[in-house]
């Protein structure tokens, strides 16, 4: 049995699909796909999918994957990525298949690029400079079950990286992002709303790459 992985992007109005939706979209596309997929035995027969640290409703991603099962061996795997992408709805693009190197468990972090457009861009960089100023920035952050936590966002995020585009404002940090922490880049923004007003909604978020402990991509 092979574990494959799919790269897949999600941009646009595709940001706005839900985990649950977006396994019904990855099952429809390999049940049209000529791909030899593994199927579940039993009463219901199905596809086994796997989404590595899937992303907040609203967030554009890059570096999105998700594993299935198969049982064929030496398969020229990448060469259906394109068909795949013509399966799939508009924001949604394979840009690569193969076999899986890595698991989940040792993703690590995850790079974000975090836009404002050239209204807020004045509001947003006296903002972040004014984060990377503070010697803290807590904000509670809710876990599985409810239970709630303070978390020093600047243990993780000691300071970001600002860049002036096309007359806008393109914010670059990294964040953990694995099964043990996870910060969600909306924390960092709702931390700026609350301390200096500048509203989360505009910033658009975009995960750029995930990585393991050892700064490599994962793969």
């Amino acid at each position: 049995m092979t574990t494959v992985k799919i790269f897949f992007e999600k941009c646009g109005e595709a940001a706005y699909i839900s985990l649950l939706d977006l396994q019904r979209v990855f099952h429809r596309m390999l049940k049209m796909s000529s791909l030899p997929v593994y199927y579940t035995q039993g009463f219901n027969p199905h596809i086994y999918l796997s989404f590595s640290c899937p992303l907040s409703l609203g967030q554009e991603s890059l570096a999105e994957t998700v594993d299935f099962k198969s049982e064929a061996e030496g398969y020229d795997w990448d060469a259906a990525a394109p068909a795949l992408s013509a399966c799939l709805p508009r924001g949604i693009k394979v840009t690569r298949i193969a076999p899986a190197v890595l698991d989940a468990g040792d993703i690590a972090c995850a790079a974000y690029e975090v836009r404002y457009a050239e209204k807020d861009a004045q509001a947003a960089c006296a903002a972040w400079e004014a984060y990377n100023a503070a010697p803290a920035a807590e904000v509670v952050k809710e876990g599985k079950r409810g239970k709630k936590k303070t978390v020093d966002l600047k243990a993780h995020l000691p300071e970001v990286q600002l860049m002036r585009k096309n007359g806008g404002l393109v914010v670059c940090m990294r964040l953990p992002a694995g099964s043990v922490l996870n910060v969600n880049p909306v924390l960092v923004l709702g931390w700026l709303e609350q301390q200096h007003g500048l509203p989360a909604a505009s910033g658009n978020i975009l995960r750029t790459g995930i990585y393991t402990r050892n700064g490599e991509k994962f793969s």
